[in-house]
């Protein structure tokens, strides 16, 4: 297993309320070029926690952090207007809750960051690293 030291949250930068799952993240990634999926886990909107990226894998979400850390994207991110804007559900927090939890106690010298946490980006549109402190 690798050595987790850091778990990033991430949003899809998509509009409130759109419907995406896993499996559209993960089309989008490998028409950037990617090999399949950066993230290890997605938090559709209404709750449900899918999985990307074994964790035994080395994510592709975080440049100079993919190989000590996990990626967890929630859909959403921005407002019907297009702008960063914190539209998770109560279910996507329920469950990121939950999820951070469950992985805390996998890998407890981990810490909780946001991606913008490590750059200029407004993702995921709320102070992850506060939240989950």
């Amino acid at each position: 297993m690798r050595n987790i030291t850091e778990i990033i949250v991430h949003c899809s930068a998509t509009r409130a309320g759109m419907d995406f799952h896993a499996a559209d993240i993960d089309r989008w990634h490998r028409e950037r070029g990617w090999r399949c999926i950066g993230y290890h886990y997605v938090v559709d909107i209404d709750g449900t926690i899918e999985t990307g990226r074994a964790l035994t894998e080395q994510g592709a979400h975080c440049a100079g952090h993919n190989r000590h850390s996990i990626g967890i994207c929630y859909i959403g991110g921005l407002d019907e207007y297009g702008q960063p804007c914190d539209t998770r559900t109560e279910n996507q927090k329920a469950s990121l809750l939950h999820l951070i939890h469950t992985l805390k106690e996998q890998f407890p010298q981990a810490h909780v960051y946001g991606h913008r946490d490590f750059a200029a980006k407004a993702c995921p549109c709320f102070n992850a690293k506060k939240e989950y402190e």
